[in-house]
């Protein structure tokens, strides 16, 4: 006959601790609902937000400044030495291509002036030299040579002259102007520059009066059709974007494309500069204006099934697990969720939460320490 083997027996103490194990265990599967009254919550300053619908795209935002793209501005400089007399117009003033915009007064502008007419008279003694050679030639009353001299002195005269009056375009005459000069032999006291390019007035560097030297800079134009967004980045957020992808501008109808990311760190603030040029609308914004923009964070489509935007004050952890509290009645219910994606201050989560429910975004630390007082009490 077999016989059984004897049973040996537990301990009270043996017992208890299973209890207490399995008990445990299936607390850790379970949400801990915990009891909190209005008057807690209030006092605690605890508020709430419903989950409306399942997230879109996490977005994080960063300070970024309206800058005028190089090839969008103009700097007008003044061509030769001399006296500001004049400014035509004023700053953030809007001007048309050939508006004038200053009046400068050069002893410079004088002499290349003079050298213009002096130039313009041998021409003319040149000119009416040769067509009196080649009179003389077709009569037979000079030789050929006299009429290559003579036609050698004329081009000579004619390159002295279109020398002159290429002095002067450079001043920032223009060629009506100096044609005008040239016949009526009358020159100019001053010169007054003017747009090459429609935009708007964004600084004047000189005032009335000011002397200035030659290529002082004196205003700038920018065309502000064309603009962009100077993005600050922490060093650590540098990589999480790439060309092409779209931002936007808070609070207002504004887009842009990123187009690069600069590949030096500023020493002061640690930041790296993310472009973006902007798209539409560029008349809501301004150059040299500092805005907000939000920027999306890029996740996979089975990481936005399911999952919820939400604060980044929302969520508790106890160890390496997240949390959200749930209203209840009664109180708060802790749930599970996962962390899939964080931005700044907003996290996408997963877990068993719906849509129209309470989650709790501020005295989450609070909500945190009376949800680990229940289930030490369980």
């Amino acid at each position: 006959m077999k016989k059984t083997p004897p049973r040996i027996p537990l301990s009270a103490w043996t017992v208890a601790t299973l209890c207490l194990l399995a008990s445990t265990a299936q607390a850790a599967d379970q949400s801990v609902r915990f009891a909190v009254p209005n008057s807690q919550i209030q006092a605690l300053g605890i508020q709430t937000m419903p989950l409306q619908s399942q997230a879109g795209a996490v977005k994080v935002s960063f300070p970024a400044q309206v800058v005028v793209p190089p090839t969008a501005e103009q700097v007008i400089s003044s061509p030769v030495a001399g006296l500001v007399a004049q400014l035509l117009v004023q700053q953030n003033q809007a001007v048309r291509s050939g508006t004038p915009l200053v009046r400068i007064a050069s002893p410079e502008l004088g002499q290349l002036q003079l050298q213009l007419l002096q130039a313009s008279a041998r021409a003319t003694l040149a000119r009416q030299a040769a067509r009196r050679e080649e009179a003389l030639f077709k009569e037979g009353i000079i030789p050929q040579r006299r009429v290559q001299e003579a036609q050698a002195g004329l081009s000579e005269a004619e390159a002295t002259l279109n020398q002159a009056k290429a002095g002067l375009r450079l001043s920032g005459m223009s060629a009506a102007t100096i044609a005008r000069i040239a016949a009526s032999g009358k020159p100019q006291d001053s010169i007054t520059l003017a747009a090459t390019q429609a935009g708007i007035v964004t600084e004047i560097a000189v005032k009335p009066g000011q002397r200035v030297e030659a290529a002082t800079a004196l205003l700038h134009v920018a065309q502000i059709d064309s603009l962009w967004l100077d993005i600050q980045l922490p060093v650590s957020e540098s990589t999480n974007w790439q060309a092409g992808a779209m931002v936007k501008v808070q609070g207002r109808d504004v887009r842009a494309r990123i187009l690069s990311t600069s590949p030096t760190v500023s020493s002061g603030s640690q930041t790296v500069v993310l472009r973006a040029a902007v798209e539409g609308k560029t008349g809501l914004v301004r150059p040299g204006e500092f805005v907000t923009v939000e920027l999306p964070i890029v996740t996979t489509q089975a990481a936005t099934q399911d999952s919820w935007d939400v604060p980044l004050s929302a969520v508790a952890h106890d160890g390496k697990q997240a949390y959200v509290f749930v209203r209840t009645p009664a109180g708060f219910e802790a749930r599970p969720v996962k962390v899939t994606a964080s931005a700044g201050q907003r996290v996408r989560v997963q877990g068993p939460v719906k849509a129209g429910e309470l989650i709790a975004v501020s005295g989450v630390v609070a909500l945190k320490g009376a949800w680990l007082d229940a289930k030490e009490s369980k």
